[in-house]
């Protein structure tokens, strides 16, 4: 599996990326709300403020006084461990800046939702008697996996291959073959605790929205953009 480190790709319109970094902080600092918690309590947060797929769509009664509709956006911040959150947040801080340029900060912030919430009604569907709550940012991070391929391809980028193998390729190899791999994993390892399924449902959602979302003067593919002033 790839796993992206670093991209030569300078913002060109925003100033600061606050937005992904606005995402990164929640995420951590609600991560360490999570560790602040007794083991039931972790499980409570869990099922209260994960996706649960047969309280959402099987008929089953939610978690607590907690709309489980609310929950396909909460969920995005729980994090099982360490681990699960450095993992998220590194993909969110390499591709998320360049794609919180090419969107604006509203959409962008829109955009990161919308696939999350894509990836979890996904595996909700597909997995609706499950009462194992959905929990981590992999369904909005695929997401901007999609973003990227469509706009930035051909951008190098430092990665990692099967966690110990240096690589600096286009980022149509990192981030291709890390597609390949969530769609390897769907077959081969179905029973897995990961939901390779809503990666790819975070990523489907990804390409949908780019093209809409995205400011008219950046180019699909990486392809040349006209001139324009930007305020």
């Amino acid at each position: 599996m790839f796993i992206p480190i670093h991209d030569d790709n300078p913002l060109k319109v925003i100033s600061f990326q606050r937005v992904t970094v606005g995402l990164i902080v929640t995420n951590i600092l609600v991560f360490l709300w999570q560790t602040s918690l007794a083991p039931g309590e972790i499980i409570a947060a869990d099922q209260a403020f994960g996706v649960v797929p047969a309280a959402l769509l099987g008929g089953m009664p939610d978690f607590g006084n907690f709309p489980e509709e609310f929950a396909l956006v909460t969920y995005m911040f729980l994090h099982a461990d360490v681990w699960h959150l450095a993992g998220n947040m590194l993909f969110l801080w390499v591709l998320g800046d360049n794609v919180e340029d090419d969107l604006g900060h509203l959409r962008y912030l829109i955009f990161y939702l919308l696939c999350g919430i894509a990836a979890a009604l996904l595996f909700a569907l597909l997995r609706s008697e499950s009462t194992v709550p959905l929990i981590g940012a992999s369904g909005a991070t695929s997401g901007l996996v999609a973003a990227y391929l469509l706009l930035h391809p051909r951008v190098k980028m430092w990665a990692v291959f099967v966690m110990r193998i240096p690589l600096y390729i286009p980022a149509w190899g990192v981030l291709g073959g890390w597609v390949a791999f969530q769609f390897v994993m769907v077959v081969a390892d179905p029973g897995s605790p990961t939901a390779w399924w809503g990666h790819i449902g975070g990523f489907a959602a990804g390409l949908i929205l780019t093209p809409f979302l995205k400011r008219r003067e950046v180019p699909l593919f990486g392809g040349a953009s006209r001139k324009t002033d930007t305020a």
